[in-house]
């Protein structure tokens, strides 16, 4: 018997398969006494590669390990359970995940208990999990992008069985409802709106290792960015290998539009959204974009390329001139719409000319960011089979020359925003001087400026004093202390005795049976002052008796006991509230 349970192995067949519709599953997580006990005093570390939908996955993995009762550990080399979850979109991001792997071999060998665990789309490609089982026998569990929310069971599986553990889907893939999270920032939050990508642009494994391109249902994902709201959450991200396809596989109707649209009304400060396709990007979108003023106003745009011929070969569904026309109503919409990019340099058999195009595109467009890289061939996918002409010298220098057209369109939009203010949402200081503080413009600028830490999470207001192309230094035009008494009042809003306070408050105001009774009271208030005024004791204490019963019904009125009772809950919050800040 081998020490490793090969459950499943990626199929990259299996995964371009597209037949079956996705369930919903709504997860329902009871913890066994194995997990439970094994939890007990040990601790966690999730080290991540790649792009948000990865943070995200972090994000669940926390949770599940979370609610077992392990315990974070922020330095991996010192946790009882090590997860690495990596990427696979470039041959670079995998190189890094082997120099992690090696970093956990001598603590392995020193702790038996210890465990490593890898997953993340790296492990969904043909034959990676096999490699690293045979290269690396320290690793203990291997799982995919499918089974993320099977962690426990796994660990389960791992404990009991006193086996090393494969467990990786290869199929379109689920959507799984109510996952337990640990969000990794107090004002910053991701939302998955759609899983996997249909598109299979030719250099692209993603299709592969994210399964089908699925949306999440509009009122689960409505239900939980109205709680991050409630939390407070300063601005919410909505994540999708392809978000502008949202809404496509239900064949109603929705779309992207739909859905960014109802999340602008919840009232998150700030939106964001990516990443986006040309291809699927239409007048809707621009239109409820320019309408909401927290949609920010910052559109990541792959190009890839700028020529027709490059696209085509890429898979890419549209061309030069589409692109530049979908730039150009845009920026019509939005003038001051930042807009960023990602190209690829040296596709198999890229000539002169079609590198010429590209930047000339970026001449064209001026992108405020971009991510530039050197294509990187992904096995299984059409791509890779192609044979290139292209030597790697070649590649390197239209690379370098692509970043100086790129750093110029940087250079020209940071340029414009000098003395300019912005609002700037505060990430916190800075690890080499706790008196800056650093954060980004709703244009998605990151910019440093002096000011007190407790600033964290909060907008202000920032003058741009200086650029440096791709950071600004600027300075804090709000005063603090102000900005922090305007925190504390919406914090204090979203207290419950505030909250119960102003619904039984609405109750009285609105409720025609105490309007009615503070009339009566009034009239018989008046009649008493009356007759105080005549030597008739008799009619004078009768109506004080009517007014005590009166009184008496007023307050014993359901209606004004909830807000007596809210009264006498809220006002010594208050007081304790106005005797700190006196």
């Amino acid at each position: 018997m081998g020490r490793v349970v090969y459950k499943s192995l990626p199929d990259m067949k299996k995964a371009r398969d597209r037949k079956e519709k996705p369930l919903t599953i709504k997860e329902d997580i009871r913890l066994s006494n194995t997990i439970k006990e094994f939890a007990k005093g040990k601790t966690y570390s999730i080290v991540t590669f790649g792009c948000q939908a990865n943070v995200r996955d972090e994000e669940i993995l926390s949770g599940y390990l979370e609610l077992a009762g392990f315990k974070k550990e922020n330095e991996s080399t010192k946790a009882d359970l090590v997860i690495l979850n990596t990427c696979a979109v470039r041959e670079n991001a995998e190189e890094k995940v082997y120099g992690e792997i090696g970093r956990y071999k001598a603590i392995a060998s020193k702790n038996k208990d210890f465990i490593l665990a890898i997953c993340g789309c790296m492990m969904q490609e043909e034959g990676m999990a096999k490699k690293i089982m045979g290269s690396y026998p320290y690793v203990k569990l291997i799982f995919g992008t499918h089974n993320v929310h099977k962690i426990l069971d796994l660990l389960e599986e791992k404990i009991e069985r006193k086996k090393d553990i494969v467990d990786i889907f290869s199929f379109q893939g689920d959507i799984i409802e109510n996952l337990p999270s640990t969000r990794l920032d107090k004002y910053k939050a991701f939302v998955n709106i759609t899983y996997g990508c249909d598109k299979f642009c030719t250099y692209c494994i993603v299709p592969y290792t994210r399964g089908r391109e699925r949306s999440r249902a509009k009122e689960d994902i409505i239900a939980e960015c109205r709680e991050l709201v409630k939390e407070g959450y300063q601005e919410i991200t909505l994540l999708g290998q392809n978000v502008n396809s949202y809404g496509k596989d239900f064949h109603d109707g929705t779309s992207f539009a739909t859905i960014l649209e109802e999340v602008a009304k919840l009232g998150i400060p700030r939106l964001r959204f990516m990443t986006s396709h040309p291809w699927d990007f239409n007048d809707d979108m621009i239109e409820v974009i320019a309408k909401y003023p927290n949609i920010m106003k910052c559109i990541h745009l792959p190009v890839q390329s700028g020529s027709t011929s490059m696209l085509r070969r890429m898979g890419r569904r549209y061309s030069r001139e589409e692109y530049l026309s979908l730039v150009e109503r845009i920026r019509k919409a939005m003038p001051d719409v930042a807009i960023t990019t990602d190209i690829i340099v040296g596709f198999p058999n890229e000539t002169e000319e079609e590198f010429q195009d590209t930047l000339s595109l970026c001449e064209i467009v001026k992108y405020d960011a971009a991510f530039t890289f050197i294509y990187s061939p992904r096995n299984g996918t059409p791509a890779a089979r192609m044979v290139d002409n292209v030597d790697d010298a070649t590649k390197h220098r239209r690379f370098d020359e692509l970043l100086k057209v790129i750093e110029a369109g940087v250079v020209y939009h940071a340029d414009q925003m000098i003395g300019k203010t912005y609002q700037v949402l505060v990430d916190g200081p800075s690890k080499k001087d706790k008196d800056v503080l650093s954060g980004y413009t709703e244009n998605g600028k990151l910019v440093h400026f002096n000011g007190p830490s407790y600033l964290k999470g909060k907008m202000v207001k920032v003058e741009i004093l200086e650029s440096h192309a791709f950071s600004m230094m600027g300075r804090l035009l709000d005063d603090p202390i102000l900005v922090l008494a305007s925190h504390a009042a919406k914090l204090l809003e979203k207290e419950d005795a505030v909250i119960r306070y102003k619904k039984y408050k609405e109750d009285f105001d609105n409720d025609e049976s105490i309007k009615a009774l503070l009339t009566e009271i009034e009239n018989k208030q008046r009649e008493m002052v009356k007759l105080a005024a005549k030597e008739d004791n008799q009619e004078a204490l009768k109506a004080k008796k009517e007014y005590d019963e009166l009184m008496e019904k007023y307050l014993n009125h359901p209606v004004v006991i909830n807000l007596n009772s809210a009264t006498d809950e809220l006002e010594p919050l208050l007081l304790e509230v106005e005797g700190i800040l006196s």
